[in-house]
């Protein structure tokens, strides 16, 4: 889906976050040089300090314009089918060697954090609809979930070589988008063993609470 240019991305100042989202993604932040970006960007390294001050605003700065981006396809998802099938595995893939640099070097990310929130936004509407809302936090579902799906970036070539296709060409992307429709669609548990599973985890809890040496009255009366 083809989508207007932001004016913002017309600017000398877009030119140089951009510069920086392939240079960080590329070297990682520390070996990253402000030289370097006003390089790739094709501008002087004052020009760089005037827009940005610093390489760590400079960073933020990319972090902000991913956050925006991922906030336009959630989005358009929300407003699915009005606006057709939009697949994320395209819109990211630019970015996505920074999304991997930013998420495994070891400093918080904005861009997870905004991901969790949306995505708790999602689960709570699920949740408020559902007769038998789940019993974890909305939020916990969704950072679980949140590093699920960045995980597949994460370990591209991996996933890549498991599905048998290539997720940076359009027939991985493709089968990929087609895998998580399957996934999220046909739940792995039946609702009697996740009873169990509940039942088994609510008694190991009540034991953990009862302290050592000592049992659950359901243990005692079988």
């Amino acid at each position: 889906m083809s989508t207007n240019p932001d004016p913002d991305d017309l600017t000398a100042r877009a030119r140089i976050r951009d510069a920086a989202i392939a240079q960080f993604g590329e070297l990682g932040f520390e070996r990253a040089t402000i030289r370097g970006i006003a390089a790739a960007a094709g501008v002087s390294s004052g020009l760089v300090r005037h827009h940005f001050g610093s390489k760590q605003a400079l960073r933020e700065a990319c972090d902000e314009q991913l956050t925006k981006i991922i906030r336009r396809l959630d989005d358009q998802a929300h407003a699915f089918p009005n606006v057709g099938i939009v697949n994320p595995a395209t819109e990211m893939r630019p970015y996505q060697a920074y999304l991997v640099r930013t998420l495994t070097d070891g400093a918080t990310s904005p861009i997870f954090d905004d991901m969790v929130e949306l995505s708790t936004r999602w689960l709570e509407d699920l949740d408020r609809a559902d007769p038998n809302p789940p019993r974890s936090p909305a939020r916990a579902r969704a950072a679980i979930l949140t590093a699920m799906s960045l995980a597949v970036g994460v370990l591209r070539p991996h996933v890549s070589r498991g599905i048998g296709a290539d997720l940076s060409t359009p027939e991985g992307e493709e089968l990929l988008l087609l895998s998580l429709v399957d996934l999220y669609s046909r739940p792995m548990l039946s609702t009697a063993e996740a009873t169990r599973i509940q039942a088994a985890l609510d008694e190991q809890q009540a034991g953990r609470a009862a302290g050592p040496g000592k049992t659950t009255t359901s243990r005692r009366s079988r």
